[in-house]
């Protein structure tokens, strides 16, 4: 049987952006629908899986504001250091390197390092309980949008006429290609590895970032559980390693013994014994940004509107300022009594988020152009502008606030 729904915003997509989107909403009393075409995986915590996020402070304030931050059910691992360094695969790192402590800055590490199986199970345990918000899924939909509002038919007949429709289904909006937004697209020829591994040795909640010639290499410190699975040491660590397509091809299909030896070899001897744990992920690197972030009664969000390379660790952060600043400007506009989804407000969050993002994609392009190469000259030239950014106490503490995302 079918029904009508009203409400302000329909979401579609309940990934990590969208479904922190409407609990964000919810915290400010706007009402919404979250329409997504997969089915919610399940709220138990499954098995470690290796995946994780690196949420910076300010991503983690939003989290916090939607009330899924103390939901999570694994400690987060804050990230309190950061070592930065060229390298070379299968050489120590240089010793004109670069290190970020925390507590230099503030009061705050950097950011904490969040399971995927956490973050999923905190926001499928949050949004049913949240009133005003209803979640469909498994659900397909077709949008309509015109001046006077939007309308999602569902599959199962239900209509909801809303004022505000989000796209938040990735990197392939079907919202984004129906209006007509076109995107600009790099691919950079790579792949990005990502993964988990056990260790011998405390990490002491430091993480290191390596420029290697075939792109950044990155350990993450992970909250101890004791055993990961089969394994029997006591720390783990997450990787993202950005690698050229046919030596990723070539290391996806060793063994574990043989991944272990190809991470050590670009990890070094400091964490000692370790052992892959979790499967690996892989996916192509590529950057990508649409050319406009609305259109009528249209925004997006997340990867809808923007990707770029890992090499900073900011992709879902960026996607979680889009939440904060599109929850505030709705929020507001829903407190007044207005239309969320009039011309004027979604100029102002494409003012807000369109130059933000923008200006990261082009930072990680262009640090991936210094970095991931072996010319000679040019690695000495960024050698030593690590270390002279090391030594300039105020350029140093701008960097790591901008890697906390404030």
């Amino acid at each position: 049987m079918s029904s009508e729904i009203e409400c302000p915003v329909a979401i579609v997509g309940a990934g990590p952006v969208g479904a922190t989107l409407a609990a964000a909403l919810a915290a400010r009393g706007v009402p919404c629908a979250v329409v997504d075409a997969q089915p919610l995986p399940p709220m138990e915590v499954a098995g470690f899986d290796g995946r994780a996020y690196a949420i910076a402070l300010a991503s983690r304030r939003v989290l916090e504001e939607a009330g899924v931050w103390a939901r999570l059910p694994i400690e987060p691992c804050p990230i309190e250091a950061i070592k930065v360094a060229d390298g070379r695969v299968g050489e120590a790192p240089s010793s004109l390197d670069l290190d970020f402590d925390a507590f230099e800055v503030g009061s705050e590490p950097f950011g904490w390092m969040v399971e995927a199986r956490a973050l999923r199970v905190a926001l499928n345990a949050h949004l049913p309980g949240l009133p005003g918000v209803r979640v469909f899924a498994p659900m397909t939909a077709r949008a309509e949008r015109r001046e006077g509002g939007a309308t999602l038919s569902l599959a199962d007949g239900t209509v909801i006429r809303a004022q505000l429709v989000v796209g938040a289904e990735g990197r392939r909006s079907a919202l984004r290609e129906e209006a007509r937004i076109r995107v600009m697209r790099h691919d950079y020829g790579q792949v990005g590895l990502v993964g988990a591994f056990a260790h011998e040795h405390p990490h002491r909640n430091r993480a290191l970032e390596l420029f290697l010639p075939a792109g950044p290499f990155a350990q993450l410190p992970l909250t101890d559980l004791g055993s990961f699975g089969t394994s029997t040491l006591p720390h783990a660590s997450a990787f993202v390693w950005t690698e050229r397509r046919a030596v990723a091809e070539r290391v996806l299909q060793l063994d574990d013994a043989g991944f272990a030896r190809e991470l050590r070899r670009r990890l070094g001897d400091w964490l000692g014994v370790i052992e892959p744990i979790g499967r690996r992920w892989h996916y192509p690197l590529t950057a990508m940004h649409a050319t406009r972030y609305v259109a009528q009664r249209l925004a997006l969000v997340g990867d809808a509107a923007h990707g770029m390379h890992p090499i900073a660790g900011q992709g879902l952060n960026i996607g979680f300022r889009d939440v904060g600043a599109l929850a505030r400007l709705v929020g507001e506009a829903h407190a007044r009594g207005q239309d969320v989804g009039r011309p004027a407000l979604l100029a102002r969050y494409q003012a807000e988020r369109r130059p933000d993002a923008l200006m990261m994609i082009g930072a990680t392009h262009a640090l991936e152009r210094l970095f991931g190469n072996d010319v000679g000259v040019l690695r000495l030239a960024r050698r030593l502008g690590i270390a002279a950014v090391d030594r300039v106490g105020p350029l140093k503490r701008f960097f790591a606030r901008r890697a906390m995302g404030v």
